[in-house]
Order: C-alpha cells, then sequence, then structure tokens
C-alpha cells in the first residue's frame, strides 16, 4: 500500500471511541506511526478538545489527521478553524477519495454513528492513498485561506 503519509494524528470524541479502537489495529498493521489525543473511553467529552491537537499536530508535522465524533460536524467545524487545514466530513469512499484529490484535504472526519466499521476502513485507507491531483485544483485550494 502506497501511503502518502506515514504519520497520523487520531483524535475523537466519547461517540468516536468504539470506531476507533476498531481502526487502530489496522492502522498500525499498515505501518502508520499513529498518535492517538484520544479520548480514550465513552465517558462524555468536548470534541474541539480533540479535535484542536489534531488539526495543530497536522499543520505542524504535515502529516494526516482522521477525527471520529458522532455526526463528524463538529470535529470537522473544530478543525477547519485552523490555518492550513482542510478537513473533510465523508460518509463514503468516493467522498474520502475527491476529499484527497480535487481538495488535497489533511484531516478525514468520520461520522461514527451513521457509518459502518468496514465502511469507515475503506474510507481511511482511500484517503490515506490517494494523492492531490493538483492542476486546476491547486487554484482553487489557494483561494480557501481568508
Amino acid at each position: 500500500m502506497n501511503l502518502i503519509s506515514n504519520q497520523l494524528s487520531l483524535g475523537n470524541d466519547h461517540a468516536g471511541y468504539e470506531l476507533k479502537q476498531y481502526l487502530l489495529p489496522h492502522l498500525q498493521k499498515w505501518g502508520l506511526k499513529v498518535h492517538d489525543h484520544g479520548a480514550h473511553g465513552v465517558d462524555s467529552v468536548d470534541y474541539p478538545d480533540f479535535a484542536h491537537p489534531v488539526a495543530e499536530e497536522v499543520v505542524q508535522e504535515k502529516g494526516l489527521g482522521i477525527l471520529i465524533c458522532g455526526s463528524g460536524n463538529g470535529v470537522c467545524m473544530a478543525a477547519n478553524k485552523h490555518a492550513g487545514i482542510r478537513a473533510a466530513l465523508c460518509w463514503d469512499v468516493e467522498l474520502a477519495t475527491l476529499a484527497r484529490q480535487h481538495n488535497n484535504a489533511n484531516i478525514l472526519c468520520l461520522p461514527a454513528r451513521f457509518i459502518t466499521p468496514e465502511t469507515a476502513l475503506t474510507m481511511v485507507k482511500a484517503f490515506l492513498t490517494t494523492p492531490f491531483e493538483g492542476g486546476r485544483h491547486q487554484n482553487r485550494i489557494n483561494k480557501i485561506p481568508c
């Protein structure tokens, strides 16, 4: 498998904990250096407390990130507050692929309550192996920052 990056920042809230636990062994098997920012259980927590450290690490180390919460919306909104982050909320493989190809997304946001673990795994694999196409898409990305 040709990974875009061998570094991965991972974060979740309580609703994303079980999906993260399902994904972790696969990520490690693929040889990724995973930095798990938590949460480390199902007790209620605030998603920004986990989204912000992932976003900061992705910006600093130029790796990729995965954030997981119930709907995916909260972690996506929090991550996208950081300059240089292009977090994409995806719920199927085609969206995850296009987020990398066309938007050069650097964080994949997963809605744990709306996708199966198997779908999430397929999406993560697509996200981590799909290169950015550049070209006409780069001009559009250059216009994103305010």
